[in-house]
């Protein structure tokens, strides 16, 4: 099965990825929803899902992001077909265990914008951070430590794109958000961009494949 937020974010992140890079992406589209609507399981899935990467390197930047869109929809429609406790499962721990060291932030912000779904209110920075990934709680120093360099940058909200590639610019190497800062930032700044503020968006991005297929896929998810 596949949620169809998730098609629409697969399909509007590898055609924008690949706009970007001058090749045709429908080919490609139509590989990649068929591992996510696949009836393996999850752990079979993922393996598939790498084969796609490993014999397209050109896409390789996006592997990792689209590991958080199959989770994501793992949650959202295969879970469905299984026990009603299975996320409590020894077996779910286990892939868990495995799985450890896979996917990005962006996880956390594709599960925010679902729950805004299902409460029907409009994503907001302010509210991601405090309200969903309770950075201000003591027991949550590790969400208030990656996304420091965003708590840190809030003023963005009422900045033009370009000062937040600047700042997207200096964060250090090994910041867990230094890929994601700029589409997210600019997610969160406008959710409804058009045409032509994508373009400024894409003018300033400083890697303009990857950035802007991790917009459309926040857009196309929300």
């Amino acid at each position: 099965m596949i949620d169809p937020k998730v098609r629409s974010a697969v399909s509007a992140g590898l055609e924008t990825f690949l706009t970007y890079g001058s090749v045709d992406a429908k080919p490609l589209t139509k590989v990649f929803e068929d591992v996510f609507a696949s009836d393996k399981d999850f752990l079979t899935k993922v393996d598939l899902l790498d084969e796609l990467f490993d014999n397209d390197p050109q896409l390789e930047s996006l592997r990792e992001v689209f590991f958080d869109l199959l989770l994501i929809n793992f949650f959202s429609a295969d879970v469905k077909k299984l026990e009603e406790d299975y996320l409590d499962t020894p077996e779910w721990e286990d892939i868990e265990e495995q799985t450890l060291d896979r996917g990005t932030e962006l996880l956390n912000l594709l599960l925010y914008l679902n729950e805004c779904e299902d409460e029907d209110i409009e994503p907001e920075l302010e509210d991601y951070l405090k309200e969903f990934l309770l950075v201000d709680e003591d027991e949550f120093q590790d969400e208030y430590r990656i996304y420091e360099p965003v708590i840190a940058h809030q003023v963005l909200m009422d900045s033009p794109v370009e000062e937040i590639s600047k700042v997207a610019s200096k964060l250090p190497e090994d910041s867990e958000l230094k890929e994601l800062f700029y589409p997210m930032m600019c997610f969160f700044q406008n959710t409804n961009p058009s045409a032509e503020e994508k373009n400024t968006i894409a003018d300033k991005a400083s890697d303009k494949a990857f950035d802007m297929a991790v917009l459309e896929i926040l857009l196309n998810f929300k």
